[in-house]
């Protein structure tokens, strides 16, 4: 269970990172529609999990996954800015497939209903 701290800093770095993505990066291939989903600090606050959603095939979600990997440094510059924190946590960009696979069920569903 994370602490009031954690959960706090999660919803923070999400929100930040979501207006960096819309807002200050440079990248026309980071301009795809990317959610942060979600973030997890680690308890000694040194690294956090960036959960994104890419809409895009899964070639092209991979490829936007790899440059938000190598984009890290970026933004965690960006966010030393921002935020005020003794040290701001390594970012690990992952892939959250929980809304393509929400889709793809609701998908399955209204193919049943039609009797497809």
């Amino acid at each position: 269970m994370a602490s009031r701290r954690q959960q706090r800093l999660n919803q923070l770095l999400r929100e930040e990172i979501a207006k960096l993505l819309r807002h200050e990066v440079d990248d026309p291939e980071l301009w795809s529609l990317i959610s942060v989903t979600e973030v997890n600090v680690a308890p000694d606050l040194q690294r956090a999990r960036v959960f994104v959603s890419v809409l895009a095939e899964d070639a092209e979600a991979r490829e936007t996954l790899k440059r938000l990997r190598h984009a890290a440094g970026f933004f965690r510059r960006e966010l030393a800015g921002r935020i005020d924190l003794r040290h701001t946590p390594h970012l690990d960009f992952e892939l959250d497939t929980s809304i393509a696979s929400g889709d793809r069920v609701l998908r399955l569903l209204r193919g049943i209903e039609r009797g497809e």
